[in-house]
């Protein structure tokens, strides 16, 4: 037996002596997700519709400072190596967690206010140089926002790891999301309870006083949830310390070595293209979405928020029916592809239901949407795993997870300079909506396309090795 595995075996005996997670423990740790769902129905969900329908900013421009929340998620990778080397308090992940979540309460909150400003300015002087300059400074707060959101999110899925065993860490991640998407129904249902009360065109000086008490309630509860979710749990369950001899250069992600992991053979080529795609077919629509209800379905700002519940149910479905009932029976691709075929349908049925304006059809469609990506979602994450080389697990993890960020950033800015174009080409409000969720669908089918030339028996004869050419060259 080598040394190496003498100190493998060392690390897991140690381990055994800590005591184990329960699922008390898990339920109390994915509290910090549900209030990050929160937090993204509060951004996502209501200062979209905002910007773009109330205070009369371009899609494109609305949405581009959206994007910019996710365009820094290259910031997680420097939260990361922190976290490991250096600890705030005693704690390695606690601390980050804290500042992240307390920047993000208050940040959000002092972004709502700037946000004020430049509504005001462009109703009273249109695109003046004061306008731009508010502009400029809501964007700089949207990206500072992602920055906290990262601080936060990163050491904290790094800390499930810290705390959790090979036996009980696919039971404590699927928790964990599960929580994530409670968190965007119970946001959802809570920013339509708080702004039930503002009329379809409610004066600006109504809807200021309703968003401004939004983000001072929600917020504050999110920080507390943290802290709740956090308390005491690296002290009590940690392995980190026992396991720190194991961390190496693989697990150092950069945005070079994300590309060239990413792009180092044609297999990886190609599920990387699909990752891109799908995220496209997931999330074009995901920033104009509220404006949709409320320009073609006259819904409130309150309603229009209610519809990520719907979405989120049926995403919440859709992940334990594939989990536990067709990935079993029909494999991983299969499902994945089941999925990402039901979403161009949903997509359909969601275009269609704009000329009813009827908005029971919407919700039935978004519920349907959320249960087909729902079904994508386990099978893309599934098959990822299989499209995982073992001995570099933590480099592929992390470059996926940034391609898939920084994916979800270019269709947020996608889903609003396509309504900007469909505005302008098109004088019926539905139509111009139509050709977001159709380039979309379009996305989704491509991504499928890209699914049948997947193959996992050729990433794991020939991807490897090209792989650890790539990481090679790095060492020398």
């Amino acid at each position: 037996m080598s040394s190496g595995d003498l100190s493998d075996l060392q690390i897991e005996e140690n381990s055994k002596q800590l005591p184990r997670l329960n699922l008390l423990a898990m339920l109390r740790l994915g509290l910090l997700q549900i209030g990050l769902g929160m937090m993204s129905v509060l951004v996502f969900g209501v200062l979209n519709r905002v910007l773009i329908r109330e205070l009369g900013v371009p899609a494109t421009l609305a949405t581009i400072i959206l994007a910019l929340t996710l365009f820094v998620a290259p910031a997680r990778v420097w939260f990361g190596q922190m976290s490991d080397t250096k600890p705030l308090w005693g704690y390695h992940r606690t601390g980050y967690i804290w500042i992240g979540a307390a920047s993000l309460a208050i940040i959000a909150f002092i972004a709502v206010q700037v946000m004020w400003q430049v509504g005001g300015s462009l109703k009273a002087e249109g695109w003046t140089s004061q306008t731009y300059g508010w502009t400029a400074l809501l964007a700089f707060l949207f990206a500072l926002y992602g920055v906290a959101v990262s601080a936060c999110s990163t050491p904290f899925a790094t800390l499930l790891v810290d705390v959790s065993d090979e036996d009980n860490r696919s039971q404590l991640v699927g928790i964990d999301w599960s929580m994530l998407m409670t968190g965007i129904i119970i946001g959802a249902i809570t920013i339509g309870v708080l702004l039930k009360k503002l009329t379809l065109n409610a004066p600006i000086e109504d809807l200021q006083a309703a968003i401004n008490r939004l983000f001072s309630i929600v917020p504050a509860i999110v920080f507390g949830l943290a802290m709740l979710a956090t308390w005491g749990m690296e002290k009590k369950y940690s392995r980190y310390t026992l396991r720190s001899t194991l961390v190496n250069r693989e697990e150092k992600i950069t945005l070079d070595r994300a590309w060239r992991i990413l792009t180092a053979s044609r297999q990886t080529q190609v599920f990387f293209t699909f990752l891109v795609m799908m995220t496209l077919g997931l999330f074009i629509q995901d920033a104009v979405l509220e404006t949709y209800g409320g320009d073609v379905f006259k819904m409130q700002v309150g309603e229009t928020a209610s519809l990520n519940a719907f979405w989120g149910t049926g995403t919440l479905f859709g992940l334990l029916a594939a989990g536990f009932l067709l990935a079993p029976r029909i494999g991983k691709r299969n499902t994945t592809k089941v999925g990402c075929v039901s979403v161009v349908v949903s997509l359909i049925w969601v275009v269609l239901s704009g000329f009813t304006h009827n908005s029971t059809f919407l919700l039935i469609a978004l519920l349907l949407f959320g249960l087909c990506s729902g079904v994508a979602t386990t099978g893309a994450l599934s098959l990822m795993l299989d499209l995982t080389a073992a001995e570099t697990a933590g480099t592929f993890i992390g470059a996926w997870g940034l391609a898939q960020a920084m994916a979800r950033g270019v269709a947020t800015i996608a889903g609003g300079a396509l309504l900007d174009v469909g505005k302008k080409l098109f004088p019926d409000l539905v139509l111009a909506y139509g050709l977001v969720f159709v380039v979309q669908g379009l996305a989704m089918l491509l991504a499928v396309w890209y699914l049948g030339r997947v193959n996992v028996t050729e990433f794991r004869t020939n991807a490897r090795e090209a792989i650890a050419s790539v990481l090679q060259n790095e060492l020398d």
